[in-house]
């Protein structure tokens, strides 16, 4: 299962918040949703935080057995 805790972590780090995101980076108030519900995202939207946070994808989300 992928979880995106370390996407909040790497967030609260860098002062950058949802409501940021949202209206100064313009990702979708859907895809933020579906982040802190660890439901799918596309490739776009992991790569678009990557380069917002200046981060590899490793910083972003993690996998982890269930």
């Amino acid at each position: 299962m992928i979880v995106y805790d370390r996407l909040w972590e790497t967030m609260k780090k860098q002062n950058i918040t949802q409501y940021k995101l949202i209206h100064e980076y313009n990702v979708s108030p859907g895809q933020i949703t579906r982040l802190k519900r660890n439901q799918n995202v596309n490739t776009h939207t992991i790569n678009m935080l990557c380069e917002i946070l200046q981060c590899s994808v490793e910083e972003i989300m993690e996998y982890k057995m269930k």
